[in-house]
């Protein structure tokens, strides 16, 4: 038996935008020279991570509460996240004064917990992914009466995402390409319905992190993909299966599909912070590395990258950016053998010192398993700037030392 899939139309989104206009600003769209130069084209960034949560998903979780009955207000609303859909949720419920319960996975990052706390909602933090959060979110629904508000299965909830479209068309109404991340789908599934429709020759570009992709596999073999883990550190768009709902919207309107691996994805992350000077989540940031991998279809043309969110645990942030500058050749980690005689480890310093590399770090061990008795292991993490000046430092420390081990 064929199923059978809800349907959302243009008129839906613009209700939705009417809606939400009592309370949200249209985000802002920014050019941006520097990667524009990278990338040879025309490049804007549309700043989702400027909404009141710092994401997109504040449109659709808002117009869904918005849209409930009198009777379903006074039962509360349910929803299950590992963060930005929680927080939209809380925020949509503090607006229309409903009642908010949010079912997180153990590990949901820290900051999306206090932060939808913060906003009114009561959490319990229940499984060990958003699958299983999900479903004890569901069997809470069921015995309660509270209404479930699905993080993107639901007509109302795309028609809320799908006012970023809206903004767009006034924004820039000649843009090329729009490239944006995909995790269950909501996202751009509305804004590929809305461009598809009032601008068809723009080009919508869909990505998934590469240890998490049902969706880009699921519209390559037309059918669900169920994957039997999810490995990246973009933990809102770590989805585990396909939504056919939400396929069915996606293979209509969405013409190229990327992957992209977490270490591109950090490095995205670096850039964003250090060139467009916004602190982005890697579920944002894939949309920059997606443009990178297809730099020589974008020449030429007026580009936007959909920045859909910016709430990254700082500590998590701060190894991002250790990996980003590794992957980007400007801090390099040594393991170096030295004799173990007075002045050896000065000597090293010094000789770092005039190759004018900064030593972040310096780890001396005598102990180390497999060093002879005379030598000495040094771990060293050093600070340079560019992959050309770390070849340099690299070869200078190799002809004065035993022995040289790059740590990647």
């Amino acid at each position: 038996m064929r199923k059978k899939f809800f349907e959302v139309s243009l008129a839906d989104v613009r209700k939705a935008q009417t809606e939400l206009s009592r309370y949200l600003h249209p985000t802002p769209l920014v050019y941006n020279a520097w990667l524009s130069e990278k990338l040879g084209c025309e490049l804007y960034l549309k700043l989702e991570n400027m909404q009141p949560i710092g994401s997109f998903k504040i449109r659709g979780a808002t117009y869904r509460i918005s849209q409930l009955t009198p009777a379903e207000k006074k039962r509360g609303v349910i929803a299950a996240s590992a963060g930005n859909h929680a927080q939209g949720v809380a925020w949509g419920s503090k607006k229309y004064g409903v009642k908010a319960l949010i079912v997180m996975p153990k590990g949901a990052p820290l900051v999306k917990v206090t932060n939808t706390r913060a906003l009114g909602a009561e959490t319990l933090l229940i499984g060990d992914n958003y699958d299983e959060a999900y479903a004890e979110a569901k069997k809470i629904a069921d015995k309660t009466g509270k209404v479930f508000v699905h993080a993107f299965e639901d007509p109302s909830v795309i028609a809320g995402q799908g006012t970023v479209a809206l903004e767009l068309i006034d924004q820039l109404p000649d843009m090329d390409v729009v490239i944006g991340s995909m995790g269950g789908g909501g996202l751009m599934s509305g804004v590929s319905l809305v461009l598809g429709t009032l601008k068809p020759k723009v080009k919508i570009v869909g990505c998934q992190a590469s240890g998490a992709n049902p969706m880009v596999q699921a519209l390559k073999k037309r059918r669900q993909v169920i994957l039997k883990k999810v490995d990246t550190f973009a933990d809102g768009i770590a989805v585990i299966k396909s939504s056919d709902q939400m396929r069915s919207i996606l293979e209509k309107n969405v013409h190229e599909l990327i992957q992209i691996d977490d270490e591109t994805i950090a490095a995205a992350v670096l850039t964003l912070l250090e060139k467009a000077n916004i602190c982005v989540e890697g579920a944002a940031a894939i949309a920059l590395s997606a443009a990178e991998k297809m730099k020589k279809k974008l020449k030429g043309k007026k580009v936007v990258l959909l920045i859909s969110g910016g709430n990254i645990d700082v500590n998590l942030l701060s190894r991002i950016i250790d990996r980003g500058l590794i992957l980007a050749g400007r801090r390099l980690r040594v393991n170096v053998i030295l004799s173990d005689r007075p002045g050896s480890l000065a000597r090293l310093t010094e000789l770092i010192a005039r190759e004018g590399a900064n030593i972040l770090q310096a780890i001396h061990d005598r102990s180390e398993p497999g060093t002879m008795i005379d030598q000495t292991d040094v771990f060293l993490t050093l600070e340079t700037r560019g992959p050309e000046h770390s070849r340099v430092v690299v070869k200078a420390i190799r002809e004065n030392v035993i022995h040289l081990e790059l740590v990647h």
